[in-house]
């Protein structure tokens, strides 16, 4: 490193933020630029700290420490190169990943981890606006057909890698417009459409072709295309079979998401099937990332008050010693949604539901403690809670099995994900599999690199060998 005491000299810089009375008033992304000179100084906090774990906890393996330098030095068009050896879309992790990298930082160990995420954008934004993200189509074909079934990061980072190594590569999704959980299950004021949209055009310019609306049949995929790469994701979520469950007003939490990300990109949503939560009392059920994503969404839309329920006890302020450096750390996370209101409640599980009129009012609550790996209630601790409007942001269980996965004849694992040998392919030769189909529910990140590694995997069935990254 060039600054070899830069993380001595200067003060880890977080993303700046709009102010919270300003960006809940749109949809807009809530993260600020950052100046060149701020940026240097955070490329500079990198340590000269030999065996850099930040590598391997970023499952990309991103090369971070170049990038780092290479802001550093003011050297953007060399920090751009190394940034997309690794991954396809790091202006989309720059923005969603949670950032296991920084919680493998060394500096971690006795201060604040390196900035990462930020400079990771930062330099995926600068490359956008300079004009630098440029199609690279291959110089030539290699006469093979791919089909690529599902338009999520998995799936188009398998197309793009797939179509640069020669194949011509067909997407075919199902939805409406192109991207998947990144189009319709993300919100804009965390990722901005037109940053998904960008990559599709570049994707489209290589010579990738997609089909929307239109739905996989096995046959079709078997007898066309010499492979086919599945990237449909989990997409069955995780239910709360609970008396009441029947009421009117408690809906998955992705199809209250999707129906606004389709609001912000100007579709009409019917008023029968309208879901908002404009002047009602919004319960989420659920505190992970979607959870959250919720109740940014909420708040946007108007709710008079908003709680998330989270059943597992509030975690510690600081990294919980049962998770020590340089794992991912169980300790309190607050995203920007938490930073713009609404109330937090641990250690909490819903019992029934309740109601009028075949609409929810309430849930029965009662406090519970984690003994031995169950969640045991306590006895007086009952207590209700109004509720106009019930997110369930439980997770997804595994891939909807009916369909395409029967078609195929696809052998899944004890979960209900696809499963997979270690080249990604299935039990079904030439058809392999990506993402959370098969890895089930996890992050961007794992998706692009799941994505990348059945492109691998693809092209050596094809080619007998590969010289894919």
């Amino acid at each position: 490193m060039g600054k070899v005491t830069g993380f001595l000299q200067y003060p880890r810089l977080a993303a700046p933020k709009r102010p919270v009375a300003e960006r809940l008033k749109d949809h807009r992304e809530i993260e600020l630029p950052v100046v060149s000179e701020r940026l240097a100084e955070q490329g500079a906090r990198c340590m000269d700290c030999g065996i850099p774990f930040c590598n391997t906890g970023c499952p990309l393996g991103n090369l971070i420490p170049e990038w780092n330098d290479h802001v550093y030095r003011g050297q953007m068009t060399e920090a751009v190169q190394a940034l997309h050896a690794t991954n396809n879309f790091p202006e989309v992790t720059g923005r969603v990943c949670p950032a296991p990298c920084e919680a493998a930082c060394v500096l971690a160990m006795v201060a604040e981890p390196v900035s990462i995420k930020l400079l990771e954008r930062s330099i995926a934004d600068h490359a956008f606006a300079r004009g630098h993200i440029l199609p690279e189509p291959p110089l030539s074909r290699t006469g093979k057909k791919v089909a690529v079934v599902g338009s999520g990061p998995a799936g188009l980072a398998a197309a793009q890698q797939l179509n640069r190594a020669g194949h011509s590569v067909v997407v075919h999704e199902r939805a409406d417009r192109i991207g998947g959980l990144l189009t319709y299950g993300i919100p804009d004021f965390k990722l901005d459409k037109r940053l998904v949209q960008a990559r599709v055009e570049q994707m489209r310019a290589e010579g990738v072709e997609f089909r929307t609306g239109v739905v996989a049949e096995a046959g079709e995929l078997r007898t066309r295309f010499d492979a086919v790469c599945l990237a449909i994701g989990a997409r069955v979520p995780r239910d709360l079979p609970l008396p009441g469950r029947e009421l009117s007003g408690i809906h998955f939490a992705m199809d209250y998401l999707e129906q606004q990300n389709r609001r912000v990109s100007g579709d009409r949503i019917p008023d029968e099937r309208a879901i908002t939560a404009a002047g009602k009392r919004v319960v989420v059920i659920g505190g992970g990332d979607t959870g959250s994503d919720c109740i940014g969404t909420a708040l946007r839309q108007g709710a008079a008050a908003v709680v998330s329920l989270e059943i597992l006890p509030r975690p510690p302020e600081s990294r919980d010693p049962t998770t020590p450096w340089p794992l991912w750390p169980l300790m309190l996370r607050t995203s920007t949604s938490h930073e713009e209101g609404g109330e937090r409640t641990w250690s909490v599980s819903t019992e029934r539901f309740a109601g009028s009129a075949g609409a929810v009012e309430q849930l029965h609550l009662v406090e519970v403690a984690e003994r031995a790996g169950r969640f045991e209630r306590i006895a007086g601790t009952e207590r209700t809670l109004d509720a106009d409007l019930v997110l369930l942001a439980l997770g997804f269980m595994h891939p909807e099995k009916s369909g395409l996965l029967d078609e195929l004849g696809l052998t899944l694992d004890r979960r209900g994900n696809v499963a997979v040998d270690v080249n990604c392919m299935t039990n079904v030769s030439g058809v392999f599999a990506a993402g959370d189909c098969q890895r089930g529910q996890s992050l961007v990140v794992w998706a692009i690199a799941d994505g990348r590694r059945a492109a691998r995997a693809i092209d050596a069935f094809l080619m007998g060998k590969t010289e894919l990254g």
